[in-house]
């Protein structure tokens, strides 16, 4: 069993102990799954996390911000017992963080479902031309009419292929850089969202490149206000960051563990 003491530091409470040991004793139980069909083993792995409880601490549905503590303990823990549960976990989390933290009452409806695992979020920023570079993106949003039409690539997208809904990021042009980026909810069945491509990395997960082709989307699927991409995107990396730690930590200990048999 991996060392446990950090539960008793004073910044966690008795709720990050009692999660700590559900989580444990559940992933001793389901983990690891089978990696063969990476797009089967995420879906499943999200009804699964879903259905025990844990993706409810993605998202809050007030407009306030998840429990950073309490998504970095999961985090470490799924980590260290398989690396694909902590990305189909995490996911949930970033994917829908812009509707958690911006989003209307409308669009939180979409919350109970990637909360209980009935459906899967992606985060549709990075571009071929803009990774890190934000302020950088290309792919244009236009009002027409009562609405909106995208167009553009994204690309290394996250869950892409198989996500039930994505945040995607766009220039609407009220500045110029990141003055001028606006961020949309999308559902993957929105005509003029396809996905050209899916990628192959090292360590297998669900991953695409996307385009957007004239794809129209109602005035309602603006997140927050236009122009205010940029701080939407930063927001939600920021919440999400410590927990990248977290995970690494979780995959760093148990690399100890297998070094030391």
């Amino acid at each position: 069993m991996p060392d446990r003491s950090f539960l008793a530091w004073p910044f966690l409470d008795d709720s990050h102990r009692a999660l700590a040991e559900q989580l444990e004793a559940w992933c001793a139980a389901h983990l690891p799954v089978d990696h063969s069909g990476v797009d089967g083993a995420c879906r499943a792995l999200v009804a699964a996390l879903g259905e025990a409880g844990f993706l409810r601490h993605t998202a809050t549905g007030d407009g306030t911000a998840p429990d950073v503590r309490t998504l970095c303990l999961i985090r470490e823990t799924l980590a260290r017992h398989d690396g694909l549960a902590d990305f189909a976990f995490a996911m949930q989390g970033l994917g829908m963080g812009p509707v958690t933290l911006f989003g209307t009452d409308a669009q939180r409806a979409w919350l109970e479902q990637t909360r209980s695992g009935a459906a899967i979020s992606a985060f549709a920023l990075s571009e071929p031309a803009s990774g890190s570079d934000v302020a950088n993106i290309a792919t244009e949003a236009r009002r027409e009419g009562n609405g909106w039409a995208l167009d553009g690539e994204k690309t290394w997208i996250s869950n892409g292929g198989i996500a039930d809904v994505y945040t995607v990021f766009a220039r609407t042009g009220e500045g110029p850089g990141a003055k001028g980026l606006s961020c949309f909810l999308v559902p993957a069945d929105t005509p003029g969202l396809e996905v050209a491509e899916r990628l192959a990395v090292t360590a297998p997960h669900p991953l695409a490149r996307l385009r957007l082709n004239g794809m129209r989307l109602p005035a309602d699927a603006l997140i927050g206000e236009a122009g205010r991409g940029f701080r939407i995107a930063m927001s939600v990396l920021d919440l999400f960051r410590s927990t990248v730690g977290a995970a690494a930590l979780g995959f760093a200990r148990r690399a100890l563990d297998e070094t030391l048999g």
